[in-house]
């Protein structure tokens, strides 16, 4: 192998166990030296650019961009893998040269990923994959220049091994990032042991609404499944927060600055209620839109105690986000640590997360750690980049289930949203809009910021139909007719779409 190959193929093979040992160690955590590059790319991505990520690519964007990351991070890995192979090769000969490029790779990889992700962990084992990366680029690639081919099939063989101890690692990483908590996991107990809060209420109610949920091919429940709830969040990898030390504090414009931990929630008088969250950036027949039964307390628990005296609150999370709104609307505002009978998983915001009911997804802000009364309004996150998300909600119907039937029948389904102001009626066109009839509405959800299920049967058809739903809020406003973009205030507009005959 000559001195140009020895120092650039380290660089893939280095860098990439350097990183795959990293989440092996510390698994989807912020020690992973992958996520402080993450947030990185974030924050130098240009807001314009965020916004068409979001409008064209949605979730696909924010793996897009957490997979350059990942290449920027090997590059940084295998760079100095490279550089600590040329200072072997360039200024000692021998084993000598070849413990510079090993060991002093190893030690630079280290204090690296020390850097990045702030774990003696994650810095070691990154430094321990750098270094045999580096060793078996010298002893499993190199073999003599006459043989081209075999060192084709040798680097072949070495990035592939890399791929292999990658899906390795990340098998024995995926679980690092969990929930471990004695007192989070003494909430609800177990089947055996009886947790802090009694199970029996959340479990009567969820049974219920699977009871009243319309039976239609592809249309989800009116309670939605932990694992489908839509996730949308600023960092790459979620913050883990620990509920034994765990606390939020209530600061600013009281008269009283308050903190309260995890235990001092469980002392008020716990709650259980349904609640729908949307995302500002769904597309208007999105499925950024779901609903699940949570567990917790109010807010005006904790402001109560404070005594707020400004007019706007301004939420911080552990993540560094955060988002301002009327402090009005924290007057049935909640603080939830648990979700359909479980504990608030991870990426939904555990230990507690807010939920401000009738308001877009983005300020029901995950990972709450501070409640701070303003004097004035300013801007939070995402304002700050162009959108106006804090506002209620906009009513809209959508035509999730399209369900065909042995006798040619169709049956249209779907939910419909609008905040705090409930639906009252639900609409249907077979003809482009020009003539409408009454869709079949679900039950209601117990809740003052709920979703409402609709279905209609359309009869056989021989010809193309243009199908077009909409909503009628409870306030007797109909769903604008107007198309508009999620950005900057939420998609509005009809759902159309075209039905073919069978």
């Amino acid at each position: 192998m000559s001195d140009h190959e020895r120092t650039l193929v380290p660089i893939p093979v280095a860098g990439g166990l350097a990183v795959a040992s990293s989440f092996a160690a510390v698994g989807p955590t912020p020690a992973y030296v992958v996520a402080p590059v993450g947030d990185l790319v974030v924050a130098l991505t240009p807001d314009q650019v965020v916004t068409l990520s979001i409008l064209w690519l949605g979730s696909l964007g924010s793996l897009l961009g957490f997979g350059l990351a990942h290449v920027i991070a090997i590059g940084l890995f295998g760079g100095i893998a490279a550089g600590a192979a040329w200072a072997g090769d360039r200024f000692a000969a021998g084993p000598r040269a070849e413990g510079v490029a090993v060991l002093g790779g190893g030690a630079a990889g280290l204090l690296l990923g020390l850097v990045l992700g702030g774990s003696l962990l994650s810095g070691g084992a990154a430094g321990l994959g750098l270094a045999v990366g580096q060793w078996a680029t010298r002893h499993l690639v190199a073999v003599p220049t006459a043989v081209p081919s075999q060192q084709r099939r040798r680097v072949l063989g070495a990035l592939a091994a890399v791929a292999g101890f990658g899906g390795l690692a990340f098998w024995s990483g995926r679980e690092a990032g969990g929930t471990n908590s004695r007192i989070a996991e003494s909430v609800f107990g177990t089947e055996t042991e009886p947790g802090l809060v009694d199970r029996e209420p959340v479990k009567d109610q969820l049974a219920s609404a699977r009871a009243d949920s319309f039976d239609v091919e592809g249309l989800s429940g009116l309670v939605s499944d932990i694992e489908h709830f839509y996730e949308v969040d600023i960092n790459s990898i979620d913050p883990r927060v620990d509920a034994d030390s765990w606390s939020v504090q209530v600061t600013g414009a009281v008269d009283r600055p308050m903190e309260f931990r995890y235990r001092d929630l469980l002392s008020f008088d716990i709650e259980h209620r349904f609640v729908t969250l949307r995302c500002v950036g769904d597309s208007l027949n999105g499925h950024q839109l779901d609903t699940a039964l949570w567990t917790g307390v109010p807010v005006s628990a904790l402001l109560d105690a404070a005594g707020p005296r400004g007019e706007y609150v301004m939420l911080r999370a552990a993540d560094r986000y955060f988002e301002e709104f009327p402090v009005s609307a924290l007057e049935d505002g909640f603080l939830a640590f648990g979700m359909n009978g479980e504990v608030l998983p991870r990426g939904h915001g555990y230990p507690v997360r807010a939920l401000i009911p009738g308001h877009w997804g983005e300020i029901n802000v995950k990972w709450l750690t501070e409640i701070e009364i303003l004097d004035q309004e300013m801007k939070g996150y995402w304002e700050q980049r162009g959108w106006h998300g804090t506002g209620p909600v906009n009513t809209v119907a959508k035509l999730w289930a399209e369900s065909r039937q042995p006798d040619g029948r169709i049956v249209l389904a779907g939910p419909a949203y609008a905040g705090t102001r409930g639906i009252d009626r639900v609409e249907v066109s077979a003809d482009g809009g020009e003539n409408w009839t009454d869709a079949e509405l679900g039950p209601e959800l117990p809740g003052t910021d709920v979703w409402r299920q609709w279905r209609h049967v359309l009869d056989p058809i021989q010809e193309p139909v243009d199908v077009v739903v909409r909503a009628t809020d409870g306030t007797g406003s109909v769903q604008p007719e107007e198309d508009a973009q999620p950005y900057p205030s939420g998609a509005t507009g009809w759902v159309r779409k075209r039905i073919d005959p069978a």
